[in-house]
């Protein structure tokens, strides 16, 4: 489970298997991890609890879809987190959201989100907003280099 191209944090089932269903018909994520809280998200991103043995925090997403509304863990104290540890900062997380409120946003923006998208309420506009998103931040996007360990001293 090294290899993650998108991991989506979403707690409305409706909402991540729409997402799951566009991201696969458009062949943009062969490895997509998908979590239902901001607790799990967390435990996922540094390799703890049930994803301990699974995952290696070295490899990190290549995409974090993030909704703010969560139980447990909101959107937004996962996002400070992330850009908190020098493991994750450099990961790109967007925010996907039914909250239009600009305390919301600018509080994101302020933490370091990459994007910020209003989840369209109509199905087919919901549908094409996963597939551009997908597109741009898996196919044209270009992440940093993983970080490297040093060389070793003698």
């Amino acid at each position: 489970m090294n290899s993650v191209d998108v991991l989506l944090v979403e707690d409305n089932m409706t909402d991540a298997e729409l997402a799951i269903r566009e991201f696969r018909k458009n062949r943009l994520a062969n490895n997509l991890v998908h979590v239902k809280d901001g607790e799990e998200a967390l435990d996922f991103l540094f390799a703890r609890g049930k994803f301990e043995a699974v995952r290696d925090v070295a490899y990190p997403p290549k995409v974090v879809l993030l909704d703010i509304q969560m139980p447990k863990v909101n959107g937004i104290e996962v996002l400070k987190r992330m850009k908190e540890d020098d493991r994750t900062k450099a990961t790109p997380v967007v925010i996907l959201t039914s909250s239009k409120e600009d305390p919301d946003i600018q509080q994101c923006y302020a933490l370091g989100v990459n994007s910020y998208i209003v989840k369209p309420v109509n199905f087919e506009r919901f549908a094409e907003a996963i597939k551009n998103l997908g597109f741009y931040w898996l196919l044209l996007n270009q992440p940093p280099l993983q970080q490297q360990a040093p060389w070793p001293t003698h």
